[in-house]
C-alpha cells in the first residue's frame, strides 16, 4: 500500500535555507513547499492543506509571531517555529501563540527532522490506535475529552478541538492522574527527548492547558502546581467507552 507522503511548508526570507531545507526534506519523504513570507504563506494555504508548518520567526512584513496567531484562529496545523533569537521570552512567545515545537537558528536539519517526525506522530495520532488503556472517550472533572477526534468536551456538550502540544500534554496527565510529574518528565513524555537545561516551555503549555479548561495558575483546580515538584491531575480519571 502506498503511503501519501506528509506535505510539509518552510516559510523563510533566506533562500537558501528554503532551497536547503526543501531538498533535505524532500529525501527524506516529505512533499516540501516553500514560501519567502506571510503572503506567499497565505496562497499556499488557499490551495494546499499542510500536514506542518516550519515558520521563521524573523520574517519581513508579517513575522512568524503574526502568522502563527492568525494560523490558530481556524486552524490546528502544527507548527515548528525557528529562530535566531537568543532571547527566552521570543520562544516562550510562540509557544503561548499555539506553536508546538521550537528550534534554535543555527540547527542541524538532523534536529529538525527528528522534530518534524515527533510532532507529526503526536498530532497525527500514527503511532499506535487507542487501546484498552487510551480508550476513546475518558472523563476527568467536569470534562471529557475524546481521543480520536482530540475533542474537549465540556458540560455543556460544546466541544473544542485540541492542538496536537495541548492534546499530548492532556494525554499525558490523564495516563497519570493524581501522580505528580516533574517538568522534566512531563518533557520527556510530551516531547519524546530530555528537556533542555533550564527550559521552561512545559509551564507556557500547561499555562494554556489550563485556558482550555477554563482555569487560571492562582485558583486551578484540576491541574495543581506542587511546588518544588511539578505538575498534578488532582482528579480521578473515568474510562467512558
Amino acid at each position: 500500500m502506498t503511503t501519501t507522503p506528509a506535505t510539509l511548508i518552510v516559510v523563510d526570507d533566506d533562500p537558501e535555507i528554503r532551497e536547503l531545507l526543501a531538498d533535505y526534506l524532500g529525501r527524506h519523504g516529505y512533499r516540501a513547499l516553500t514560501a519567502e513570507d506571510g503572503e506567499a504563506l497565505r496562497a499556499l494555504l488557499a490551495r494546499e492543506t499542510p500536514d506542518l508548518l516550519i515558520v521563521d520567526l524573523m520574517l519581513p512584513g508579517d513575522d512568524g509571531f503574526t502568522l502563527c496567531r492568525e494560523l490558530r484562529r481556524d486552524s490546528e496545523v502544527p507548527i515548528i517555529m525557528l529562530t535566531a533569537s537568543a532571547d527566552e521570552t521570543d520562544r516562550i512567545l510562540g509557544l503561548e501563540l499555539g506553536a508546538d515545537d521550537y528550534l534554535g537558528k543555527p540547527f542541524n536539519p538532523r534536529e529538525l527532522l527528528a522534530r518534524i517526525k515527533a510532532v507529526l506522530r503526536r498530532t497525527r495520532g500514527v503511532s499506535t490506535p487507542p487501546s484498552a488503556a487510551q480508550a476513546r472517550l475518558v472523563a476527568f472533572g467536569d470534562w471529557r475529552l475524546d481521543r480520536v477526534s482530540r475533542e474537549l468536551i465540556d458540560a455543556e456538550e460544546a466541544r473544542t478541538t485540541l492542538s496536537g502540544a495541548d492534546f499530548q500534554l492532556l494525554q499525558v496527565f490523564l495516563d497519570h492522574p493524581e501522580e505528580v510529574l516533574s517538568r522534566e518528565a512531563l518533557f520527556e513524555l510530551t516531547r519524546g527527548r530530555p528537556a533542555p537545561p533550564l527550559d521552561r516551555s512545559i509551564d507556557v503549555h500547561v499555562c494554556r492547558l489550563r485556558q482550555r479548561l477554563g482555569e487560571d495558575a492562582q485558583h486551578s483546580q484540576l491541574i495543581r502546581t506542587v511546588r518544588g515538584a511539578g505538575y498534578v491531575l488532582a482528579t480521578r480519571v473515568e474510562v467512558l467507552a
